[in-house]
Order: C-alpha cells, then sequence, then structure tokens
C-alpha cells in the first residue's frame, strides 16, 4: 500500500462520524502488508503493522479497497464473493464509508 492511498483515506477521516467510537479497523493487503486504524473517539491513528486485538480484520487488495471507498465496488458485494475477508465485528466494515467518505 502506497502511503498515498493512506494520505488519502486521512485526508478524507469524517471525526463527525467517529465520534463516541473507539475501535480498531486491522488492514491485511494481500498485495502491501498489514496496517491497523485506530479510531478514538473522532481521532484517528494510522499505524504499519499488526495490532494485538482489533475490532475487524479485513483481508483484501489495496485495489479493492480503492474500490469500495470510492464506491466503484460495494462493500458486501465484495465480501459475498471472497474479494473481501473479515473476522471480527464485520458489521464496523460497513461504517468506512462513512468514516472515509469519498468527494
Amino acid at each position: 500500500m502506497s502511503n498515498n492511498t493512506l494520505e488519502k483515506l486521512k485526508a478524507r477521516f469524517n471525526p463527525e462520524a467517529a465520534k463516541g467510537m473507539n475501535e480498531v479497523f486491522q488492514f491485511h493487503f494481500t498485495d502491501a502488508g498489514s496496517y491497523y486504524l485506530n479510531i478514538q473517539d473522532g481521532t484517528l491513528d494510522v499505524q504499519e503493522g499488526e495490532h494485538d486485538d482489533p475490532s475487524v480484520s479485513l483481508s483484501l487488495t489495496t485495489d479493492t479497497l480503492k474500490g469500495i471507498m470510492s464506491g466503484e465496488i460495494n462493500g458486501m458485494t465484495a465480501f459475498m464473493t471472497g474479494k473481501l475477508k473479515a473476522t471480527g465485528n464485520v458489521m464496523l466494515a460497513t461504517k468506512l464509508t462513512s468514516l472515509f467518505p469519498s468527494e
């Protein structure tokens, strides 16, 4: 995952949508290693590597994430077709598009 994709996510972060949230989104990119997003009551911290106790873990390619975030790929469809694998609190994954709305 290029820092560019992470920077774009950070730039799109919507603190209002994250108020009161205390969650860790773990991403395992099949083409770019592991990163996690730590969301604490309206703040976002992006780290490389693996978190000890993520709220939800998502395995996918960076292209699939870009597609989901841009709205070109439906997250549910990606999940059903195996492009996206999720463990933990899977419903949290549905909040990604409100936390990182596209322009």
